[in-house]
């Protein structure tokens, strides 16, 4: 699968059948407006080629809705537990996973990977002995986001590592090399007893292994239709690739927010800019920061590959977010619309500071 430079691009559509009806207490009441809204959703989807959505919604640190629209087979509802490649957003888990290992002070965010991993690239290199997790996961490596778009293959160094920002899947792996070099564990390992274990995440890994449920896995589609592909990875990939569902990483997310197996200086680095992207916009550890005013943010990641657009947005003062899943390339056309009615005006900065 080719890995594409991430920029996820909430642009605005206006053929969604926005039409609501007023929630009252009666449940039945209720249940026939969502019914509705659902309709009104899927017609959409539709008319827009749009296969699946896989939809998380947060409210107050409770998972307070799971459902993925379309069909799957066709003619068929796709169900709630149905397996996504979410692409980049795989990042957040592996930055959660070495500031769990920081937190636990078995690993050190300002340590020279070097001291557990220098790719043979750029060994003669001497920036290497640069790189730390915080520069890895503030994407301020220097590194392009993958070798194989350089005319040599190669890794290289395009700028002094911690001087500037720019995206880079090669900086995760990176990691990923040191953390198995000292822990003599694979990631997926790691992630396992750190996170998807103590969260019951059982549908979530970064490979496709026999406990896998092909029937519920979302194949990805072209913006005409035509189906990729299935990759099955058989090795971690710390930046792409990893395979849950919406409600085990929405409880991953409550998790974050919640500040679950990190120190309070880990947590609050986290969430604290390391390098502007643009304005209002920058990079902590692992999560994308959107300034949201009278010192509210928001912690984002988005996802994009053959077949795949992915995004979350949460808000940890209050507590709420949204997760966002689709299988296909254009699939972030679904994104302003439900950003907006589920994180209200907080969704609106969102897409105000990502489109400006």
């Amino acid at each position: 699968m080719n890995k594409a430079t991430v920029i996820i691009s909430l642009c605005f559509f206006t053929s969604y059948l926005s039409a609501q009806t007023e929630r009252k207490s009666d449940p039945q009441t209720n249940q026939t407006a969502q019914m509705d809204h659902d309709k009104a959703f899927e017609q959409w989807m539709k008319e827009n080629k749009v296969p699946n959505i896989g939809l998380g919604v947060i409210k107050n640190g409770k998972l307070e809705k799971v459902k993925v629209y379309g069909e799957s087979p066709k003619g068929t509802p796709a169900p709630d537990d149905m397996l996504f490649n979410v692409a980049s957003v795989t990042k957040p888990v592996t930055a959660v996973v070495a500031l769990k290992l920081v937190s636990k002070e078995k690993w050190n965010l300002d340590e020279p990977l070097a001291n557990y991993w220098t790719d043979p690239d750029i060994a003669q290199d001497p920036r290497n002995k640069k790189l730390t997790a915080r520069i890895v996961l503030s994407h301020q490596t220097g590194f392009p986001n993958w070798r194989w778009m350089n005319a040599d293959k190669k890794l290289n160094f395009q700028f002094d590592p911690g001087t500037k920002y720019q995206y880079s899947g090669e900086g995760l792996e990176y990691l990923r090399r040191a953390l198995e070099k000292k822990f003599g564990k694979t990631l997926n390992e790691l992630a396992g007893e750190l996170i998807f274990q103590p969260l019951k995440m059982n549908d979530t890994s970064y490979i496709w292994d026999e406990k896998k449920d092909a029937t519920r896995f979302s194949e990805g589609y072209d913006k005409d239709g035509k189906m990729y592909k299935t990759v099955k990875v058989s090795t971690a990939n710390a930046a792409d690739d990893l395979m849950t569902t919406v409600s085990d990483y929405s409880r991953f997310l409550i998790s974050v927010m919640n500040g679950d197996g990190l120190s309070k200086k880990v947590f609050e680095d986290m969430k604290t800019s390391q390098v502007i992207t643009k304005q209002g916009k920058s990079f902590g550890l692992g999560f994308e920061i959107y300034d949201l005013g009278d010192g509210n943010i928001a912690l984002s990641h988005g996802g994009a590959d053959q077949g795949v657009q992915t995004l979350f947005v949460i808000i940890p003062k209050t507590k709420d977010g949204v997760v966002i899943f689709t299988n296909v390339d254009d699939g972030y056309k679904s994104f302003e619309k439900l950003l907006t009615e589920y994180l209200g005006e907080y969704g609106k900065k969102v897409v105000e500071i990502e489109t400006k």
